[in-house]
């Protein structure tokens, strides 16, 4: 599990996004916390910096929609989702637990 930070530092209606291999954006949706891929599957853009209304992320480019419960894209321009991780709080800390890619051994 990546440690992400303190509950209290992922205000809410923002989000935070964790530097890695694949980064991962992790949003605060009225007080639940959804984790995400953080790079539209459209072209190169950061999740964490488009706009959030209810639990749709748009991506700051061209406007694609993802659902942060599924990963999956409203619309064109973006047709691929992104993958979703689990989000786990203990004791005050968030962790994001990464999904494997597609294709990858356990």
């Amino acid at each position: 599990m990546i440690l992400v930070g303190r509950l209290d530092d992922i205000p809410l209606g923002e989000a935070v996004r964790i530097d890695g291999d694949v980064p991962v954006a992790v949003f605060n949706v009225d007080g639940r916390l959804f984790a995400i891929d953080d790079t539209c599957t459209h072209q190169d853009a950061s999740l964490a910096d488009g706009w959030l209304e209810g639990c749709m992320v748009e991506c700051p480019l061209h406007a694609s929609c993802f659902d942060l419960r599924t990963g999956m894209p409203s619309g064109p321009p973006a047709r691929t989702p992104v993958r979703t991780h689990e989000v786990v709080v203990d004791d005050g800390l968030v962790y994001v637990r990464v999904t494997a890619a597609v294709g990858a051994g356990v």
